[in-house]
């Protein structure tokens, strides 16, 4: 018999807002690399393939261990991961503005990469447990981590053009407190006893889940990617303007995180993920058809709403569908997930140099249809 769908959305524990606050340090580092690139290329004369190189660190020290991380979370338990994790994700960053050799810097966002894997098995695990059943505070914490992202530039970009790479040492005290109220909230939380999650492990659904989380990263992350240079490039928009673009779509992706939780705890996880693929393709056909610069910033807006309304509903559903490998499916889902998506974008770098930004965008138009009928394989909820 199946039971009925929650009408209001249960209360946010508090404890969950520290989970987020952390999620936000964590995911500022990752943010940081790109951020920081060009002033790596400007100061040390670095070629652009070894500026790539440096993105490409901190994506594989931050996607590949992330599986295996969340294996030995739910092994091991390692209830202080998370806090070590943030600690080695801002100091490997804040050394790597100091460090002379490019093979040092290379190693240096190898481990601040390695810090945010580390991460989020650790953090996914715990902020289930401080969650319980509700998936608008899991939505509080997924959408710490796009908030911390959003910051980065922001912070970085003056200074860092203050005080150039040397700057970046003034980015490690967030992980050092971040670290240190962790480690009191796991003392607290392991007091307190964990919350067990009963039932058998269904891979099918996870897998489809994985492939959804892909789909839905990759267009997140090709849209971050080149909607400044379609604003310059198509719109005959100003670099303030392409600037103005992106910060609408990422604070439409934060909003849409929060949204997508409250929406779930009322309807449901399932269609809250079917409803978001599906109203990507109306916004990002907006995007890609509205004239001028301005009159598509709403749909930018739209789109990063639309587009990030499932992301923590993936994340629940994922420790739903694995509920014995908590750390696993965060691993996954947060981590190994988002970063394939973003390895999808060079592909459609290559649509922009041989077409230019407007055919990548009506690309993107559909993406999201593929997410929507792999949605249609989820099982309903019970």
């Amino acid at each position: 018999m199946t039971a009925s769908i929650e009408t209001a959305a249960p209360p946010v524990p508090r404890r969950m807002w520290t989970w987020a606050a952390a999620h936000a340090v964590d995911d500022f580092y990752q943010g940081l690399v790109p951020a920081s690139v060009p002033y790596f290329v400007l100061e040390r004369h670095y070629s652009y393939v070894a500026a790539g190189g440096l993105t490409l660190a901190a994506t594989l020290g931050g996607a590949l261990p992330q599986p295996l991380i969340g294996v030995l979370v739910d092994r091991l338990r390692l209830p202080r991961l998370a806090a070590a994790g943030v600690l080695l994700a801002g100091t490997g960053f804040a050394l790597a503005g100091l460090a002379g050799p490019y093979p040092a810097v290379w190693a240096l966002l190898l481990l601040s990469g390695l810090g945010v894997a580390m991460f989020h098995p650790a953090a996914g695990k715990a902020a289930r447990q401080a969650a319980g059943d509700s998936v608008t505070a899991m939505s509080v914490f997924a959408a710490g981590g796009s908030v911390g992202f959003f910051l980065a530039p922001v912070l970085a970009v003056p200074a860092l053009s203050a005080w150039g790479l040397g700057g970046t040492v003034a980015f490690l005290p967030p992980a050092v407190l971040a670290a240190f109220v962790l480690t009191r909230a796991v003392r607290r939380q392991e007091s307190a006893g964990a919350t067990a999650f009963a039932g058998p492990d269904r891979w099918w659904p996870f897998a489809v889940l994985t492939l959804i989380s892909v789909v839905r990263s990759a267009v997140f992350a090709a849209v971050a990617t080149f909607i400044g240079l379609y604003w310059i490039a198509h719109l005959d928009g100003s670099r303030v303007m392409a600037g103005t673009a992106l910060a609408c779509f990422l604070g439409g992706g934060v909003a849409g995180t929060l949204a997508g939780g409250r929406l779930a705890d009322r309807i449901g996880p399932v269609r809250t993920v079917r409803i978001g693929a599906l109203l990507a393709v109306p916004m990002l056909a907006g995007l890609r058809l509205a004239p001028g610069p301005l009159a598509p910033l709403a749909f930018a807006v739209l789109a990063g709403l639309a587009l990030n309304m499932p992301f923590a509903v993936l994340v629940r559903l994922g420790q739903d569908y694995l509920p014995a490998r908590p750390g696993t499916a965060a691993g996954v889902t947060l981590g190994l997930g988002v970063s394939a998506g973003g390895l999808l974008t060079p592909l459609f770098g290559l649509v922009a140099d041989a077409h230019g930004t407007p055919p990548v965008f009506t690309l993107l138009c559909l993406v999201p249809a593929a997410a929507f009928a792999l949605a249609l394989l989820l099982p309903s909820e019970r």
